[in-house]
Parts: C-alpha cells; structure tokens; sequence
C-alpha cells in the first residue's frame, strides 16, 4: 500500500481481537516511531510497554477512555524524557509525529490502534503508579491490537476551506 492510501485509510480502533501483536511488529513500530523528527535530533520520547491485564486494567481508571485502555491486548504509553528536552514546544511536536509514525506503521501492518491522549490530565497520578522517574512525562498512550471492528469511513473538510490565503 502506498503512503497516501495508509494515509487516508487509517482509523482510529477502539474495539480489539484478544490476540497481541507479535514482538517483530511492535519492533516496527518502534523503530518508526523512533525515526520522527525532533528539534536537533534530541529524541525526546521514551516508551512503556504494558500488557498485563492488571496493569492495564489499573490505568483504566485514570481515564475516560478506559474500556479502550482495558480492552486493547497492549499499551504503548509515550513519554517526555525532559532530561532530553530542550524546547518545550518543539518537543511536543516531535511526541506528535513519534505517535503519528506508530499509527500509520500500525495501519500498514494491518494492526490497530487509537491515540488516547485524555489521560495525561492524570499525568501525575499515573506516573506515580508506574514508578517514573521525575524527569518521565507521559504524552500519550496508544492502544494497539488486532481490529475488532469495522473500520468506518469518516469525511474531511475540503482541502479549500482549509487553506488560508493572503
């Protein structure tokens, strides 16, 4: 599959199969996730893998999308290394196109998966329960598995009316 059809063809899974993705393709994930760009090359993301139920099952309750967090066969909670950060702003930009990379190699290698980004209002809270070390921030958690439903087409505004002219 082309670039653009990944593109235009990935959806956000909120519904999983039981079945966990093999370590070769989380392997891939991460690799491309890895491979996104950061202001001077700083890398700032870090992440933590969680498939034990208990585990996932805990964090549940840090968030309103916790059937999501529970029911998805793993986690990939993405993090701040603010030991590496040198620009805020910039830094979250780069956590952006890390977490993008993993959708769209995820979307590619017919997994699923959903960016849940609400649980970082509990940042705190689940830091703590994880045990991160100060200079740890979580950005994000992505659920991965195999699809347990359909995916469903969804509209964009027409490109015209997203541009601004001057």
């Amino acid at each position: 599959m082309n670039l653009l059809k990944t593109i235009t063809r990935r959806r956000s899974i909120r519904k999983f199969l039981e079945r966990c993705p093999s370590n070769k393709d989380v392997n891939k994930i991460l690799e491309a996730a890895r491979w996104a760009p950061s202001g001077l090359n700083n890398q700032p993301w870090r992440f933590i893998i969680i498939k034990d139920a208990g585990k996932k099952n805990f964090l549940s309750g840090f968030s309103e999308s916790g059937q999501i967090i529970k029911c998805a066969p793993m986690l990939i909670i993405v993090c701040l290394d603010l030991a590496s950060s040198y620009n805020r702003d910039k830094d979250l930009m780069a956590i952006g196109a890390c977490i993008q990379n993993m959708l769209l190699t995820a979307a590619s290698l017919k997994l699923g998966a959903c960016w849940l980004g609400e649980i970082i209002n509990r940042k705190k809270e689940v830091g703590e329960y994880l045990k991160l070390e100060k200079n740890i921030e979580i950005m994000a958690v992505v659920a991965l598995g195999f699809p347990g439903e359909k995916v469903k087409q969804t509209l964009r505004k027409p490109l015209e009316s997203l541009i601004i002219e001057f």
